[in-house]
């Protein structure tokens, strides 16, 4: 008769799907001796997989033994030594345990083992430093990495639980394929509830929370645990920004987790990790956790902008768009491929024939022409896409464009008059329009390409330059898959400004930087992505946007009523995208247009700032006593302060216009 212990490997063997890639590797071991190291994130799977190298073994005719170093309460003197244990398999599970004696497992333990054994470590953490650096080891070692199940093994495995197809696809998403993670959530299910995202089974957040991440040894540390999965990339350097203080010794704990790895721009916890997480202090501590999000949205720029070069900056940003994207819940972005190794360059003479000849295969002859045009006329503004090899996969082009540039390009034409017809740019100001974009092989379709393009876009915001009037994103063609994601990101849809080019119909979304700058786009968009209100994209184009003539009448008439609040108050420049950019730390936009004007007034010649200061910031005597005071006729005081009103007003535009 069979023991309960039989039966419940039995019935564990006949739900295992998948790993095939790690059986194979198996299966061909088992005809020689050595040591497989197996590794993942804890709930992975590796107790499982160990099981089944056990049935097939002990099928080849060899004697399977597994230990688990959890159970061994005598040390690591009770690991077996296999005497007389013909053509054995050691599988040793949670080997992490044994780490403070890994040096003697891997120098005595081991080497005393019969040669014709085969062994299987599994544990948390790959082999260390000192078993890769041995040449004997590197030979005879075998290193398998374990990670998610793949879509289709995990469809299979909710398959044979039998769970219904509608719920199938949730719950992958939901778990990225975690096997712990699904098979908790299946209980759930099982028990009635029916889960969206994590966050709705707080049991099952719990669960994973003491079985994957473990206890933190204090609020400091799980305050660094809470920052690496809402960062794309933890660093020292984020972290003392995030929690303050010396951060060294707690960011030298949180390299060691098993679960948090190491990447060229920083840490990163498992995809499962940072879910766990995110969910467990969204549930835990809702205020808490806004207010970590807001504080990371503003501290990325800088780490972004801390990298070297676009092509660091650009992996960062990829990264981060995948991963913002898994959580938006919007089509579009949900279906960001990961980076794959692309890269973006500059593009090269030698990139000019295939982009024209991608052009035409994916939009047509009349497109692909049009970007000949701009690869001849705007060279710099456009980026080829390369494979990890170097190989072109595709192209985008983020042109900078004027009036002059008008009666080429269809699209062109019909931004410039949508922007004209809404607030042109003012001199100086500048309007950029994403025009191109195509990935070789899948056009606009998810790729690795359209990943970077997002990447790109992202990076131009983050980089902006305070001229920037408009950013216009003109080059994608399926509005149904694209509209709710712009308007997400705070770009409009401007039906007035779609163009058609050859067969297809561009739709256009906006961006008025002026109306709503940095600040209110990174507000607005915090507030869409933890799912609060938000005003609709289209709605900063109500805000105004003044004129030249507009806004010198407006500084003459803030001057004239800075000791007026009630008619101060009304001033259109407290609505301008330069008290805009410099309001925040409490202050209103009265008091920042009230500094700006004493700074400048502040800057002024001499003379002229003495003009400024007794008749508007400090007024003691009717302007009249003060042009005596001045030793001037009234008419020739009246000129001088008419001069330094004006000169006020152009050093005030160029901070308008970012043009100082």
């Amino acid at each position: 008769m069979a023991t309960l212990g039989e039966e419940l490997e039995e019935l564990r063997r006949q739900s295992f799907v998948g790993r095939d890639a790690e059986i194979a590797a198996f299966r061909a071991a088992l005809d020689a001796s050595g040591v497989i190291f197996v590794y993942g994130p804890g709930g992975v799977g590796k107790s499982a997989l160990l099981a089944v190298f056990a049935h097939l073994a002990a099928e080849r005719g060899r004697t399977p033994i597994r230990v688990d170093a959890r159970h061994l309460a005598l040390g690591a003197a009770t690991l077996p030594t296999l005497t007389g244990a013909e053509r054995a398999v050691l599988l040793i599970d949670t080997y992490e345990l044994l780490d403070p004696v890994d040096d003697w497992v891997r120098d005595t333990y081991l080497p005393a083992l019969p040669s014709d054994c085969l062994v299987v470590i599994a544990g948390r953490e790959g082999p260390g430093p000192r078993w890769r650096a041995d040449p004997a080891w590197r030979a005879l070692l075998r290193i398998v990495t374990l990670g998610n199940l793949p879509r289709e093994d995990g469809h299979a495995w909710l398959t044979a639980q039998g769970l219904p197809s509608d719920a199938r696809d949730r719950l992958l998403t939901i778990s990225r394929g975690h096997p712990l993670t699904l098979s908790l959530l299946i209980d759930a299910v099982r028990r009635g509830a029916e889960p969206r995202a994590l966050g709705d089974v707080p049991d099952v957040v719990g669960a994973l929370i003491e079985r994957i991440v473990g206890d933190a040894p204090s609020p400091r540390h799980r305050a660094a645990l809470e920052v690496c999965a809402h960062a794309p990339v933890t660093t020292e350097d984020l972290l003392r920004t995030m929690i303050g203080g010396d951060v060294g010794e707690v960011f030298a704990w949180l390299r060691s987790r098993p679960f948090v790895d190491e990447s060229p721009h920083g840490l990163h916890p498992h995809d499962a990790v940072r879910e766990v997480l995110e969910a467990d202090l969204r549930w835990r501590d809702p205020e808490r956790y806004a207010d970590l999000y807001h504080r990371k949205l503003a501290a990325f720029p800088h780490q972004v902008r801390a990298l070297p070069g676009e092509r660091d900056r650009l992996q960062l940003l990829m990264r981060t768009v995948v991963l913002n994207g898994a959580r938006s819940g919007l089509e579009a972005l949900s279906a960001l491929a990961p980076p794959m190794g692309t890269y973006a360059d500059p593009l090269t003479e030698d990139d000019r024939a295939p982009v024209v000849t991608m052009t035409a295969a994916w939009q047509g002859a009349e497109q692909a022409e049009l970007a000949a045009y701009w690869m001849d006329r705007r060279p710099e503004a456009f980026r080829a896409f390369r494979t990890a090899t170097g190989e072109l996969c595709g192209y985008t082009a983020c042109l900078e464009v004027t009036e002059a540039d008008l009666g080429v390009d269809p699209g062109v034409d019909a931004l410039w008059r949508y922007a004209s017809k809404l607030g042109g740019p003012r001199s100086g100001e500048r309007v950029r329009v994403w025009r191109f974009f195509l990935d070789r092989e899948q056009g606009q379709r998810p790729s690795p390409s359209l990943t970077l393009f997002v990447a790109c876009q992202m990076l131009d915001i983050i980089q902006l330059r305070d001229d920037t009037a408009w950013t216009f994103v003109a080059a994608l063609e399926d509005a149904d898959r694209w509209t709710p994601t712009m308007e997400f990101l705070d770009f409009w849809a401007a039906p007035e400004a779609e163009f058609p080019i050859g067969g297809s119909r561009y739709p256009v979304y906006a961006h008025d930087w002026r109306r709503a700058g940095i600040p209110e786009w990174t507000e607005v968009l915090h507030a869409r992505q933890l799912g609060l209100p938000a005003r609709p994209a289209a709605r900063s184009i109500d805000e105004p946007v003044l004129t030249r003539p507009e806004f010198d009448d407006a500084v003459r008439s803030a001057v004239r009523t800075l000791h007026a609040p009630d008619q101060f108050l009304a001033n259109p420049l407290l609505r301008a995208r330069m008290i805009r950019r410099s309001t925040g730390a409490g202050r209103t936009p009265a008091e920042v247009l009230r500094r700006m004007i004493e700074t400048a007034i502040e800057s002024l010649p001499a003379d002229a700032s003495e003009v400024m200061t007794r008749t508007f910031l400090r007024p003691t005597v009717a302007q009249e006593r003060l042009a005596a005071e001045l030793h001037l006729s009234f008419n020739t005081y009246r000129r001088h302060r008419d001069r330094a009103v004006a000169s006020l007003a152009a050093a005030l535009w160029e901070h308008e216009t970012g043009n100082r």
